[in-house]
């Protein structure tokens, strides 16, 4: 019966026999018997009796009060931990079990040997009108993060799940949780990033087609027909595949964007002597390029003057048209970033299509020359024919340019989580590609059909001419060179603008403070003339594209994206990625040495003008 009693819960009849209220003060007060259940002890009335015996129930402790000595009440510390309130000794709560029950009661009326060894009255509760609370309440912190957290681990919305996703979209459309640098939003390259796809398409367009081009039909004479169109066709797919390999390291490093090619050597290869190697070949083909366009752009300028007024005196020298073509330069170089010179680049490439197409039209509309033959250009012996080849395939690698401002043309569009960069980049890197295709196939097969072994040193630009200068109508003419100094133009701007990049760089490190606008207008000025300098000093360095390109060009378009590749991502070893990158960056090393001895060689049979600061 008695354990009936135990498990039945209480009636509200029995918080009454317990509890009375003061009319007074309208506040519940604890009377006799429920006085002594909660520790009060009389005044009168010593503390507890030694042998005294715990009741069996509730109920029996109620009838026997009367005639007990009040106990004192001694709970345990789990049991304080759980709750001092009436609740555990005479209310039934959720999660207490008649054996808990009885060890409680047991354990606050065990007998003491002397009252020196009784503890004393606990203190009487503050609020004995809340005596149900079943357990400690959990602290504020805690029960907002059970609180908060608990909506994620349900399939059901809410509404702090649903500002938490809105929330984390925000953060990703913001800044793609990436780290920011503050020196960005300084720097040409980065400061704009609202590029998009037409932006990447112009820029590639432009900073792919060039006068390098022009030396494409010349490259056949030494390989041939079918030689020739095979090598073409397995650099255009080489070129497509490593550019396609840094749009996707793009991203590569969580929380980063990788922003510069300089910036991913440095995660690849680290600061050692790999990068101040690369360090040193981008900038002998940034500067080499811009040498380069100037070198084109003054000679087409003399000889547009040259077709549209063939009887005059020419008013200048080649190094006035030189500096004509720089001045243009230094004013287009004024634009503050990368992105506002989409334009630029916009005209530059169009112009660049426009060129390529008119002279390959122009070389096979005319009457082709007598006795052109198409057999492969030979020195005599295997030796010098061989290193012919490797000149060769030089050229070819040199009219595949750009590879070096992929990622500065990249990090100027945004990127989130759900738009990454790397999807209007490779939008915008595949309309160039069809284009560069349009452009260089018809030329080198046109060029080379229209001219065979009788084809120039300088390419089919100076073929064109020189053998068909009186069978083409001057307007033509004079049209193709100024398309070719409007495209010169324009890629001056995207080359430059990584040199200007650079030297932001350094400065915006040591001071750490924007370059100002009269400062970037003395060292735009100062980089430009001084690209004047060396195309004054070096006039002859279109004949050393071999050397260049097997130094440069070849290494950074070909072979060493994939060696980053496996360095930064780390496909599966044995995997079919890994096989080949491993195979393009051995052969493309062995073939940027095998190139560079060609162009040496070159160089040394067939000689030199070096014409330092005579221009002709």
């Amino acid at each position: 019966m008695e354990e009936e009693h135990r498990r039945r819960p209480q009636s509200p009849a029995t918080v009454h026999e317990v509890m009375e209220s003061d009319g007074d003060s309208g506040t519940v007060t604890p009377t006799g018997h429920s006085r002594e259940l909660a520790g009060y002890v009389p005044k009168s009335s010593p503390h507890s009796v030694a042998g005294s015996t715990p009741a069996a129930s509730p109920r029996h402790r109620l009838d026997e009060l009367d005639t007990l000595p009040a106990p004192p009440f001694r709970p345990m510390a789990s049991e304080l931990q759980h709750s001092p309130s009436l609740s555990d000794g005479i209310f039934p709560v959720a999660g207490h079990t008649p054996e808990l029950d009885r060890q409680r009661s047991t354990a606050s009326l065990i007998p003491r040997s002397g009252p020196s060894q009784l503890r004393p009255p606990p203190t009487p509760p503050k609020s004995p009108a809340t005596p149900l609370s079943p357990a400690t309440p959990k602290s504020p912190v805690k029960a907002f993060a059970s609180w908060a957290t608990s909506p994620l681990r349900s399939p059901l919305p809410s509404p702090l799940a649903t500002t938490l996703r809105n929330m984390k979209e925000y953060l990703q459309e913001l800044g793609h949780l990436t780290t920011i640098d503050p020196r960005d939003t300084w720097l040409p390259i980065t400061e704009s990033r609202h590029g998009n796809a037409y932006y990447a398409a112009f820029h590639n367009v432009n900073a792919s087609i060039g006068f390098q081009a022009l030396l494409l039909p010349l490259a056949f004479t030494f390989l041939g027909w079918t030689s020739g169109i095979v090598c073409l066709i397995i650099a255009f797919c080489w070129m497509m595949y490593t550019k396609w390999l840094l749009v996707s390291m793009h991203e590569c490093v969580p929380g980063k964007r990788v922003n510069r090619y300089l910036d991913l050597v440095e995660i690849a290869f680290g600061n050692g002597i790999g990068k101040q190697i690369i360090v040193i070949q981008l900038l002998i083909l940034l500067g080499g390029t811009c040498i380069g366009l100037i070198t084109i752009g003054g000679s087409c300028l003399q000889l547009f003057f040259r077709t549209v007024c063939p009887t005059c005196q020419s008013p200048l020298t080649p190094i006035e048209w030189y500096l004509v073509f720089t001045i243009l330069c230094a004013l287009l170089s004024y634009f503050p970033n990368l992105n506002s010179v989409a334009g630029v680049s916009l005209i530059g490439a169009t112009m660049a299509v426009a060129y390529t197409t008119l002279l390959w039209t122009l070389s096979v509309s005319v009457p082709r020359m007598p006795n052109v033959g198409y057999e492969i250009v030979s020195g005599g012996s295997a030796l010098v024919t061989t290193f012919g080849i490797l000149n060769a395939l030089g050229m070819i690698v040199f009219a595949f340019r750009g590879h070096n401002l992929v990622l500065e043309i990249q990090a100027t569009m945004p990127s989130t989580l759900k738009h990454p960069a790397r999807v209007p980049m490779w939008r915008g890197a595949t309309a160039a590609f069809a284009l560069t295709a349009l452009c260089y196939f018809p030329l080198a097969i046109g060029g080379y059909w229209a001219y065979g072994d009788k084809m120039l040193p300088g390419g089919i630009l100076y073929s064109l001419s020189f053998f068909h200068g009186q069978d083409i109508s001057r307007t033509l003419q004079g049209t193709t060179f100024m398309f070719i100094v409007v495209n010169s133009l324009g890629s001056f701007q995207v080359y430059a603008m990584s040199i200007f990049d650079m030297i932001e760089q350094v400065y915006s490190k040591w001071f750490d403070r924007k370059c100002n606008a009269l400062l970037r207008l003395i060292y735009r000025t100062v980089i430009v003339f001084l690209c004047f300098l060396g195309a004054v000093a070096i006039p002859f360095l279109s004949t050393m594209a071999g050397l260049i390109g097997g130094l440069t060009n070849l290494p950074v378009t070909f072979f060493l994206p994939s060696l980053m590749y496996l360095k930064v991502v780390a496909p599966r070893p044995r995997s079919f990625s890994w096989y080949l990158n491993i195979g393009l960056g051995t052969f493309g090393c062995a073939l940027s040495i095998a190139v560079c001895a060609g162009g040496v060689y070159s160089i040394i049979e067939t000689g030199i003008k070096l014409n330092f600061f005579k221009p002709a």
